[in-house]
């Protein structure tokens, strides 16, 4: 933050916690108009001209924004980093080896270092191997210890050697929910100076803070890094759209319904790299933790940002949530006093507006592998049936007998076998997730059970979650059904499911079978849920409940029963469905402030098992050679003090040709390891059993590990490799082998003609140094950061 004030825009402002400095923005807006996230840029701008990085043709460039003006690159300095582990490990990596980089040309290790605040929560680990116990939360968390000590250890060394990087233990919660429901202040000071809390994360799903007022959106670690280390974000001024929210919810209807709506209507209208600000008469009837649900799905719409800007319902939030009054007085005085106060009567110009009426919202699910393609719950059979003969299912087996812990069941197409209520979109939502407690209540009155085919889970996205469920009496219920608490973080969404039960598991993988899962997340992309699962389907947490009551998808659950009572009468979902004023009022009587101040007032020490991690200090992290899971990167090995020239790329070849949606899960996967892939096979190399390989994201502090993934998702299709399906490509390079001097080299030698692995013709065409081009259709990279 530059200590200059070349614009004269430097101001007081009086607070209950005393005075604070503030840039004006009144000094340079030149229309009252302005959309509210573009203030927020232009407010960063303004507060850090220093007539290099940041300019006052920059501010001028931003306070002149217009809804269809030229796009121009701006520098935009956030306040602060946050990071989840997955992405977060191979940041702290880079740092560790630049550190050792600088020591290496003579340097003060020391000076790298962070410049702004970085919080680092370790929620991406926990996996759900146990699940329908009532000590499955224990239990994965010790296989989340023994799995993930190394890692652990590594970021214990992170939180003593760096300034500004705080670690939140495993066990907490989401990163998301606990950035909304305690990290964000809204308002930051620095310095006695007052400004717009802002940010960037090494998660697409940061955009959730959009819902409480905070610009920020998900970066890659590259660009996270450099934030770290003071660097602007060079963006272009953007679009804005403008979506207006009016009517209200009908009963029957929840915020899951509401988003995936919106990200169907925003998706198709082509929002990328868009901003979209939400405003109209329905922001006044919508809950905090309903904004941040719409505000969690911008990747999934497309748009950098989802943003809802400051007014009561966000000092509403901040009082339940156990912000100090201080905090909330700050926030106020000040968005108030520097334009950042959404006004009701001044509407935002746009660069284009869209309108829904929320009285139209359905009940719906998305998939089987996409978050746009939403389905009505009326819609649901048919639209099934039709996906099982894309899927080849059809005329295939039909029902498969199964043997599982002395009971016997059949399985066949379209059975749910993951009912998971997950994910940082929901989970922060008191609303969905009481609603499911009450149907499960509801259910349970009715002798309705749970299928046996069917892997249920409950992962709220923070400790607070359990509390308000328990105060409300529903967890027991939920228990009853098999929702036990499995973990806190994220974790069937990330790809963090668990294996299948192995009679299952079998009974898919021998049979052909096309199973489902219903998850209360936001991510169902091919292959990243489960490997045996091949349809996914988003939906409510109480739909969640609802689908593994029915066990199958291949069901009408608005005309059809869910199942029967103890006297053999049906039962229909309308029957067990919460109505919406029971909903409300048991979310008033449960969800207390004083158990968000209890829960993070000790939230830096975490469970017993962190306590006792132990790790080495110093400046400089002590590499292990026989480490799987953190290895020394050699990007700065052979770094020097002279940047070379960037040479021109010719005579390329294309080393993969992909079609339309392919996601950054096919690029780079985050969850299972097989054995018979590239990555698998170096794990077993190295000595590790395909039991202890853990995901793809928790060995991304391993490069070695994950050149070996990239492209080796087991849906990835090449059109280099007709025919196949994973990481294949055909390899037309000159014969090796390698030079011995190259870094990478293959695992296995290739010949020009061999249909081969992505990685072992990437790096043979290394050896010969001829470059690499990949094409792909529309919406190439989707998804996660």
């Amino acid at each position: 933050m530059s200590n200059a004030d070349p614009m004269n825009a430097r101001k007081v402002l009086a607070t209950q916690a005393g005075e604070v400095s503030y840039y004006d923005l009144t000094t340079v807006m030149t229309n009252d108009h302005l959309p509210y996230s573009v203030r927020v840029l232009l407010e960063a701008a303004l507060r850090n001209v220093d007539g290099f990085v940041v300019t006052e043709d920059d501010v001028k460039t931003v306070a002149e924004w217009s809804p269809n003006g030229e796009a121009k690159e701006i520098p935009f300095k956030p306040g602060r980093v946050v990071l989840q582990d997955f992405t977060g490990v191979p940041a702290v990596v880079d740092l560790a080896a630049l550190r050792d980089g600088a020591k290496r040309l003579g340097g003060d290790p020391q000076k790298i270092n962070p410049l702004v605040p970085c919080d680092l929560v370790i929620d991406h680990s926990v996996q759900v191997d146990h699940f329908a116990t009532h000590d499955a939360l224990d239990l994965n968390l010790l296989v989340e210890f023994q799995r993930n000590r190394e890692r652990y250890e590594f970021l214990k060394w992170g939180q003593q050697a760096f300034d500004n990087f705080s670690v939140v233990p495993p066990g907490t919660g989401i990163v998301h929910q606990i950035n909304l429901e305690y990290l964000a202040n809204v308002v930051m000071t620095t310095d006695g100076v007052a400004y717009p809390d802002s940010l960037v994360g090494t998660d697409s799903h940061t955009t959730m803070i959009n819902g409480l007022g905070v610009v920020g959106w998900g970066v890659g670690g590259i660009e996270a890094e450099a934030v770290m280390l003071g660097q602007p974000i060079y963006m272009l001024t953007p679009r804005v759209v403008g979506f207006k929210l009016t009517g209200e919810m009908p009963e029957g209807a929840t915020a899951t319904d509401l988003v995936l709506t919106v990200t169907q209507v925003l998706r198709e209208a082509g929002v990328v790299g868009q901003f979209v600000e939400f405003f109209g008469p329905g922001l006044a009837t919508m809950s905090l933790p309903d904004r941040a649900t719409i505000a969690n799905m911008a990747p999934e719409y497309g748009a950098t940002v989802g943003f809802f800007p400051v007014d009561d319902v966000t000092l509403d939030y901040m009082r339940l949530t156990g912000r100090s009054a201080e905090t909330v007085d700050l926030v106020e005085r000040y968005c108030k006093t520097n334009q950042l106060w959404r006004q009701e009567t001044v509407e935002p110009m746009f660069s284009r507006v869209m309108e829904l009426d929320m009285g139209t919202i359905q009940p719906s699910l998305a998939g089987p592998k996409r978050p746009q393609d939403r389905i009505t719950l009326a819609d649901m059979q048919p639209v099934w049936q039709k996906t099982l003969g894309e899927l080849g299912g059809e005329g295939t087996a039909t029902a498969v007998p199964v043997e599982r812990d002395g009971e016997t069941f059949e399985l066949t197409h379209g059975d749910v076998v993951i009912a998971a209520i997950t994910s940082c979109t929901n989970t922060s939502n008191p609303d969905v997730l009481v609603a499911a407690g009450l149907l499960a209540r509801n259910a349970v009155a009715k002798g309705l059970t749970v299928k046996p085919h069917v892997k249920t889970s409950l992962a709220p996205g923070s400790r607070v979650g359990t509390d308000y469920l328990a105060e409300a009496g529903l967890q027991d219920d939920l228990d009853a059904l098999g929702f036990n608490l499995v973990g806190y973080g994220c974790t069937t969404c990330i790809g963090n499911s668990g294996p299948l039960p192995v009679e299952i598991a079998a009974a898919v993988e021998t049979n052909n079978l096309v199973v489902c899962s219903v998850l209360s997340g936001n991510r169902n992309f091919e292959g990243r849920v489960n490997p045996h699962v091949r349809a996914n389907y988003l939906a409510s947490p109480p739909l969640v409940v609802a689908y593994a009551l029915a066990g199958t998808t291949d069901i009408d659950l608005v005309n059809d029963p869910i199942g029967t009572d103890a006297d053999g009468n049906a039962i229909y979902l309308k029957d067990i469905w919460p109505g919406t004023d029971e909903v409300n009022q048991t979310v008033a009587g449960c969800v207390k402030a004083e158990q968000f101040t209890s829960r993070y007032a000790d939230v830096d020490t975490g469970p017993e098992q962190w306590q006792q991690v132990q790790s080495t200090t110093g400046d400089l992290f002590e590499w292990k050679d026989e480490s799987t899971y953190v290895q020394h990167p050699p990007f700065f090995r052979s770094m020097t003090l002279d940047v070379e020239p960037i040479d021109a790329i010719s005579g390329a070849r294309c080393l993969a040709l992909l079609g339309q949606s392919v996601t950054t899960d096919h690029i780079s996967p985050a969850g299972a390891i097989k054995p018979t892939q590239p990555a698998g096979g170096y794990l077993q190399r190295q000595g590790v059993e395909p039991k202890d390989f853990n995901s793809f994201g928790s060995r991304r502090g391993n490069h070695e590990v994950m050149m070996r993934g990239t492209f080796d998702n087991i849906r990835v299709r090449n059109a280099m490799a007709p025919g196949t399906e994973g990481g294949f490509t055909t390899y037309y390079g000159p014969a090796t082998p390698a030079d011995p001097a190259d870094t990478f080299k293959p695992d296995n030698d290739v010949a020009p003609g061999d249909v081969t692995s992505i990685y072992d013709a990437a790096t043979a065409y290394q050896t010969h140094g001829i470059g690499l081009v990949v094409l792909a259709g529309g919406d190439y990279g989707m998804g996660s950061s």
